[in-house]
């Protein structure tokens, strides 16, 4: 039986976001390299992206690279590197097919012209698809997003176009990369670790978090559900109380 069948339809998440960990680890584990975990989450990213499409979730957005994967070793950045190229040109057609409408965030001037260019190719062809948004933080931090933000309202203070008692929680989000994107009701992190590490640090004020010592390329769609599951088990109130909900 699976857990699929315990999940309220009616209360899922409408924004997932996932913090992929343990590839490199899993690999390890199996005497291979590095880039080989990578390839298989890979795997791992098109099953769950189908997983929750078919649930009905609205958004899910994957912590692909962060600005500190640039401080890994060269042979492993150029390895992810290419295997960015070689996905998204390889899923352009499931994409298409599963009705998928691919986005990125992030400081994506930052990547190689290869990975832009195709990643915008796949990001028009998926453009008008209506079903589940997929996300990909891409050379992304969140505090290099906030800077970002604050040096736009500073600028726009600067210029007169501003005053400092305008700004507030909307102004701020509204300059955020995520900007059309709702804010994530659930966050997941794999591969054991209990920390969000510089992840829509603004966006998941609210989130619940669910941290589970999967690997990544052993997540599953059950794993899935199951995360799912126990975002239903809690109670979310937001500052209120029970009774006030």
């Amino acid at each position: 039986m699976s857990l699929i069948d315990n999940i309220d339809k009616t209360r899922l998440p409408r924004h997932i976001a996932i913090i992929m960990d343990g590839n490199g680890r899993w690999a390890k584990e199996r005497g291979k390299e590095r880039s080989y975990g990578h390839r298989q989450g890979v795997e791992s990213v098109r099953t769950i992206t189908r997983a929750a499409g078919n649930l009905g979730i609205k958004y899910l957005t994957l912590y692909t690279f962060s600005t500190e994967n640039w401080s890994r070793p060269e042979e492993e950045v150029h390895a992810l590197m290419a295997l960015m190229v070689m996905a998204i040109e390889r899923e352009t057609p499931d994409l298409m097919k599963n009705n998928v409408r691919l986005t990125a965030i992030g400081d994506l001037e930052r990547m190689p012209a290869e990975v832009r260019e195709r990643l915008s190719r796949c990001m028009e062809q998926t453009a008008s698809n209506t079903g589940i948004t997929l996300v990909l933080a891409l050379s992304y931090s969140s505090r290099w997003e906030i800077v970002r933000a604050a040096r736009f309202m500073a600028a726009e203070a600067a210029a007169g176009r501003l005053l400092p008692e305008q700004i507030d929680e909307q102004l701020v989000s509204s300059a955020l990369t995520t900007s059309a994107i709702p804010d994530p009701d659930l966050l997941i992190r794999t591969g054991g670790e209990c920390r969000i590490s510089n992840f829509l640090l603004w966006q998941a004020a609210y989130s619940e978090l669910y941290f589970t010592p999967q690997y990544w390329p052993d997540f599953d769609e059950e794993s899935l559900y199951k995360a799912i599951c126990d975002y239903q088990s809690r109670e979310r109130r937001f500052g209120k109380i029970s009774e006030q909900l």
